[in-house]
């Protein structure tokens, strides 16, 4: 069991193959495709060294560049901040440089098969992560309204969660249809699984989650719902998505993306930063030995983009912060789309009106989190009244909401994330210091764990981020709100460009607030792949037959489409 309230189905058949985020709104083969030994396609010759602007350092952007390079084109990739984006791992001043702590992205399910593509590329390794009730998480402590409950398993639990987890298994079969579509996608039935969703998407894409859980007669217990939103299933408390649309939260459970999750060794941000290094095997036009960094000046990106705007032969044209001006044929743009209402002057016609609206309502959902080096993994020392851990994973109604514990074994120095909030919960720590927060913390967390002096194993500051106050982000991830699946659909099929007029064509939008599953790196992957797909189309060249892209088999996979009248 690997939530304090369970994906709706346990299947006894261990041996079925693991889902993948293979859907449910563009039920392509991404590991396929990058498995495929053809390769990702390939353009003409004569368009061997041609420049593109790839604006971003995140994931998708180094993604996007590398597969950019490797067709033999010279991707320029320009980054305000480091390269990472949201996966930014971080030190301890004054602490082994070992002892990290992320800043964002820190957990990948095993769906996540597009980008476990790249993280065996550059040979990092994974470990589980500590989730509530995960199998390698020794325990978990639910503490609410004053009242804790310390637990192995869900059967530790008293009554009501199990109440609770079967009520959100009814729910979902009913209103949700999960068991056929669960094995639809088990079995990637592609036929199925659009039959399934288009149902779904034009009933509930006006529905909030907490108003799908309202209207299931399983879940018609306030008690129910506000346990449920505050413990939640896979990674805890969902209630501050409760607002959000409910086909957002669909996509999570459909593809498993809440469970099973495991962290990067040695932190996430090795993932880009390899990437960037790297020198593929197999490259076009390049020679052998040619990295992302040797292509750049110095080894290093572009500074940040300050302009876009078309030139005569719809070029895109890039002014950067340093002044330099250059025209690209084509450029891909992967950093937070709000950045293009803000933090870059742009012009109108870069994009459609439609697309501009898109943009415009993309919602985000903000993130707090802190985190504190500690001299060992204390957490484990038995308690000797009860003979339990003294400490545990720990899921809260109070002000933490959730405290993770890392540890890279027992005699060595360790991490903990006191805090992990989304949304209001977050807003609540944003006119705090890092300090003030860590005192916060340490209070309630005092008040769960009366026994126990955090305080005397802390060895560093700690180290806190708030993405809704982080000048090039402005918030975490992307989430949808109810009535908003037209403008994604807009977004996510911007690669499509034979269908935009001319001078409307030659930038491409990627990255993870495009994507369907936004808030999982996959969806960067993804995006940036489409991306790849649609830069190669536009300059002219094609994929393998034999290894159809996103773009080739969109016609016979793509989104559902819902009417604007």
């Amino acid at each position: 069991m690997t939530s304090t309230v369970p994906n709706a189905v346990e299947h006894a058949d261990e041996q079925q193959p693991p889902i993948t985020m293979f859907g449910p709104d563009f039920p392509y083969a991404y590991d396929d495709f990058l498995a495929h030994p053809a390769g990702l396609g390939q353009i003409p010759a004569t368009g061997h060294g041609t420049e593109v602007a790839v604006i971003g350092g995140g994931l998708s952007g180094i993604v996007a560049a590398y597969e950019l390079m490797k067709m033999g084109l010279k991707p320029v990739v320009y980054e305000a901040d480091e390269i990472g984006g949201r996966l930014r791992t971080v030190g301890f001043e004054g602490c082994d440089p070992e002892l990290t702590a992320e800043m964002g992205a820190m957990r990948f399910p095993p769906s996540s098969t597009a980008l476990q593509h790249y993280i065996d590329l550059v040979g990092l390794q994974t470990r589980p992560f500590p989730n509530p009730l995960a199998e390698t998480t020794p325990s978990t402590v639910v503490d609410l309204k004053g009242e804790s409950h310390y637990a192995e398993t869900i059967d530790d639990l008293p009554q009501v969660y199990r109440d609770v987890a079967a009520a959100w298994n009814k729910c979902l079969d009913e209103g949700a249809d999960f068991s056929d579509m669960n094995r639809a996608m088990r079995e990637r039935d592609v036929p199925r699984i659009r039959e399934i969703w288009a149902k779904l998407v034009e009933k509930l894409d006006n529905q909030t989650f907490y108003g799908f859980l309202c209207d299931s007669e399983a879940f018609r217990s306030f008690r129910h719902r506000e346990i449920f939103g505050q413990v939640g299933f896979g990674t805890g408390g969902w209630d501050t998505d409760f607002p959000n649309s409910i086909l957002e939260i669909l996509r999570v459970v459909y593809t498993e993306a809440d469970d099973h999750h495991r962290g990067i060794v040695g932190g996430s941000q090795q993932l880009p930063l390899r990437l960037w290094q790297r020198e593929p095997e197999k490259i076009v036009h390049w020679a052998y030995g040619t990295s992302l960094a040797k292509l750049h000046e110095n080894g290093e990106p572009k500074p940040a983009v300050t302009r876009l705007h078309r030139t005569t032969g719809n070029r895109i044209t890039v002014t950067d912060a340093d002044g330099d001006i250059r025209t690209y044929q084509a450029a891909i743009f992967t950093a937070q789309s709000w950045m293009l209402l803000s933090k870059i002057a742009c012009d109108d016609s870069l994009f459609p009106i439609d697309h501009w609206t898109a943009i415009e309502r993309t919602h985000y959902m903000e993130s707090s989190k802190l985190f504190v080096p500690v001299d060992r993994p204390f957490w484990l020392d038995k308690d000797e009244e009860t003979g339990r851990d003294v400490m545990s994973m720990t899921l809260t109604d109070r002000m933490t909401r959730g405290t993770y514990l890392l540890d890279d074994g027992p005699d060595r120095p360790a991490v903990i994330c006191l805090s992990y909030t989304w949304c209001d919960d977050s807003l609540k720590w944003l006119p705090l210091s890092a300090h003030e927060r860590m005192e916060v913390m340490l209070k309630s967390l005092g008040e769960i764990y009366p026994k126990v002096d955090i305080r005397k194993h802390i060895i560093g500051n700690p180290v806190t981020v708030s993405w809704e106050n982080e000048p090039y982000f402005m918030g975490a991830f992307k989430a949808n709100l109810p009535g908003h699946y037209r403008y994604q659909r807009r977004l996510f099929t911007h690669f499509m460009q034979d269908r935009l007029p001319a001078d409307k064509r030659g930038i491409f939008l990627a990255g993870d607030d495009i994507s369907w599953t936004a808030g999982w790196a996959e969806g960067a992957v993804q995006t940036a792949l489409n991306a790849v797909w649609g830069v190669m189309h536009h300059l002219g060249g094609e994929t393998d037959p034999a290894n159809p892209g996103p773009g080739d088999v969109y016609d016979d996979i793509a989104p559902v489409e819902l009417p604007e009248d």
